[in-house]
């Protein structure tokens, strides 16, 4: 009989795991910061992938559900030149293997899979350290605290549960993102969504970008892309859309309205990294999913590798009666499978580099040659 698990975070990968230790019959407290679901927005779209995060929705057994959260078309892609010129278009023919959906969606599908009460609202971690061998004490900034034998950490990218395991800390990674939105693009924006098309559109250049995303309700959600340092934004007030459009002068209108007509207050999101093939001694009684133990600037893989993690690790604890050789199963495979380079790695990396927007296309046209079903 497995101890109570306690997971520090509801985000995608916490909350896949006590849905696969549910299904497993093994009990759960997720503790989550956030006062409730509805606290915030949730982010945006998630291409969800055949190889790795819809292994973990189908050991989760809600895959069916997971189907009618899909946004049909959404996995058409488009490059266009700084000029508007569309230089690169691929319809979504329902063949992709990576069908789009919504993180809210996604998230509230998860929530709703778990027993009533598994999961704690409002509980920020302010504390957490390791009493005994095996035994860690969590406090809480609401007063409470919890002592548990089993502790997992899925509480992102500055987790409070992490330096149990070890000392690294995320460091930037050199480039940002800033956020802009346009709802009822078709009617009020429809020079740019007609530049967007019907699912993901990359306008890439050298150090900057902008990729845009078609959401559910005709929304666009826009990510204009620095590769910057950290001190540039300290001299640039990228929340003023004026002063992120100058950064893109010259650029098709269709292309400067997804920042000019922002329906919101741009958002800089600078992105951090933990050292790359992170591995940790392990400790009795404690472990990382998601971004806790290998935070990465977005590459598409991130929400389905905390899915994954999530997933794998509750199949572990299932599948063995001693949970510290369930614990070093995962945490193997874990590291072997985050250090293995996935197949977009030299796409991400040529996106915004010398011969961008040309290289991507070459890309994009080879990986569409060498698999029409992926």
């Amino acid at each position: 009989m497995h101890s109570h698990v306690t997971i520090i975070g509801a985000g995608l990968g916490g909350l896949t795991l006590a849905r696969v230790l549910h299904v497993h019959g093994i009990q759960a407290t997720v503790y989550e910061a956030e006062p409730s679901p509805q606290s915030r927005l949730q982010g945006g779209m998630l291409d969800i992938h055949d190889y790795n995060g819809q292994l973990a929705v189908e050991a989760a057994g809600l895959m069916d559900e997971f189907r009618g959260l899909v946004l049909e078309g959404r996995e058409a892609m488009r490059i266009i030149g700084r000029d508007g010129t569309v230089l690169f278009d691929k319809a979504d023919d329902g063949t992709g293997g990576r069908p789009e959906v919504q993180r809210g969606d996604l998230r509230q599908l998860l929530i709703d899979s778990l027993p009533d009460g598994t999961i704690r609202w409002g509980h920020k971690v302010s504390s957490a350290r390791t009493v005994a061998e095996g035994l860690h004490h969590v406090e809480f900034t609401n007063g409470t605290r919890t002592v548990t034998s089993l502790l997992v950490g899925a509480d992102g990218a500055w987790s409070r549960i992490r330096p149990l395991l070890t000392d690294a800390t995320p460091e930037y990674a050199g480039t940002s993102f800033v956020e802009t939105y346009l709802f009822d693009a078709g009617t009020r924006h429809p020079g740019a969504a007609k530049a967007v098309g019907g699912g993901t559109m990359i306008a890439p250049a050298k150090g900057k970008g902008i990729n845009a995303h078609r959401e559910a309700g005709d929304t666009l959600h826009s990510y204009v892309i620095f590769d910057e340092p950290l001190d540039w934004f300290a001299a640039h007030d990228v929340t003023d859309a004026a002063v992120v459009a100058r950064e893109f002068d010259g650029w098709a209108p269709e292309l400067l309205a997804l920042i000019t007509d922002s329906d919101t207050t741009p958002v800089w999101r600078p992105h951090y990294t933990l050292p790359p093939g992170l591995r940790w001694e392990r400790v009795p009684g404690v472990t990382l999913v998601g971004d806790a133990a290998h935070l990465k600037a977005p590459d598409g893989e991130g929400a389905n590798q905390a899915m994954l993690d999530g997933a794998e690790l509750g199949a572990a604890l299932a599948g063995h009666s001693d949970v510290e050789a369930a614990l070093a199963d995962y945490e193997q495979a874990m590291f072997t499978r985050v250090e293995t380079p996935m197949a977009d790695e030299d796409l991400l990396k040529s996106l915004f580099g010398d011969d961008t927007p040309q290289v991507v296309i070459d890309l994009f046209t080879e990986q569409n040659a060498e698999a029409p079903g992926r």
